[in-house]
């Protein structure tokens, strides 16, 4: 797998609890160990992107964290756009 930044596997993590996920669930979506998971988790839950409901047992994504996502897909699409000559714009 190719390098990805923090800031893409944040990304991937908040992607996979927007309908609600369990750490094992997380861990298969964003491609993560366990370890990291954890790690992940409690990075987005300093952050206000993320928390962890007690009565379903599954971690949600915030309001922010909803922002969060839109703002990061908004990034991608202006740096994966081509200009007329097809050349990728960064």
């Amino acid at each position: 797998m190719k390098y990805r930044s923090r800031t893409e596997i944040s990304a991937m993590v908040l992607d996979a609890v927007r309908p609600g996920a369990t750490k094992t669930k997380i861990m298969y979506k964003a491609y993560l160990s366990y370890t990291l998971v954890k790690q992940y988790i409690a990075f987005l839950q300093e952050n206000d992107l993320l928390r962890y409901e007690k009565l379903t047992k599954q971690y949600k994504i915030t309001e922010k964290g909803l922002k969060f996502l839109h703002s990061y897909d908004q990034i991608i699409e202006l740096l994966s756009s081509k200009n007329k000559e097809g050349k990728i714009i960064i």
